[in-house]
């Protein structure tokens, strides 16, 4: 139930869908005043969310910061959550990327450089359908075809979210004692939530954001040119983590 109710709050936390509503409500009343409203508010939110310098600094309030790969210590492995590829997409002989590849990327050269010794993916799918594959087997072939050996890359495939990213590679783990330095390594938007469903298993790890939503702060013309459809994109992705946070947060999930 709470898997399709999440489902649920990421289409209605969509700002694209206020936008709409709001149009379609001022075309709906006849009276011109709420007509006016209705219409001068959807073009508010428009301009609002397609505004590249506002969710540049709304990103960088949320995301943590970066962390230097030549400053990270050695671990026995790195937790890479999935979330980041098309399952359903022909032909399955390849791995087809959404966005935020660079999780397994970041961790495949995190493991050549020496600072990680073992790659765990996590992640079943959380699609509502069947699929072909689980996105941790999308990710292991891409790290086998960087190089990686498969002894070294360990798979959690029942997973659809990211609490059950963390209860089950928490069990994963027991089957696994030797593997006590753990690095958590997701995107960056997406970290607060999953540090605090790992911690709540009483997994010890330290954090690795990867694929970073933001640029520098600038304040050049080309930052507030409006209407961009990308910042609309972003907006979504940010509002739907802020959604699923505080859901986590008042379900005790983290």
């Amino acid at each position: 139930m709470f898997f399709l109710l999440s489902k649920l709050l990421q289409y209605l936390a969509s700002p694209l869908l206020w936008i709409i509503a709001f149009f379609v409500l001022g075309l709906f009343f006849r009276k011109q005043p709420q007509k006016r409203i209705f219409i001068a508010l959807g073009i508010g939110l428009l301009l609002f969310f397609t505004n590249p310098f506002l969710i540049n600094e709304a990103l960088l309030a949320w995301e943590p910061e970066p962390v230097l790969m030549k400053d990270v210590p050695a671990y026995d492995a790195a937790i890479v959550l999935t979330g980041v590829t098309e399952v359903n997409k022909s032909p399955h002989d390849r791995v087809h990327y959404r966005e935020g590849s660079e999780r397994i990327l970041d961790a495949i050269q995190l493991y050549k450089m020496g600072k990680v010794q073992k790659i765990i993916i996590t992640g079943g799918s959380g699609a509502l359908k069947q699929v072909a594959r689980t996105e941790a087997s999308n990710l292991q072939q891409t790290a086998l075809y960087a190089g990686v050996p498969a002894q070294d890359i360990l798979l959690e495939e029942r997973s659809r979210n990211t609490r059950e990213n963390a209860t089950y590679t928490k069990e994963l783990l027991q089957q696994h004692p030797e593997l006590k330095k753990l690095l958590l390594v997701t995107s960056a938007f997406h970290m607060r939530r999953a540090q605090g469903c790992f911690e709540k298993v009483g997994l010890a790890f330290s954090t690795f954001p990867a694929d970073f939503h933001t640029h520098d702060r600038s304040f050049h013309l080309d930052d507030f040119v409006i209407p961009d459809p990308e910042s609309l994109w972003k907006w979504s992705h940010l509002i739907h983590e802020w959604v699923g946070y505080i859901t986590y947060k008042l379900l005790g999930y983290a």
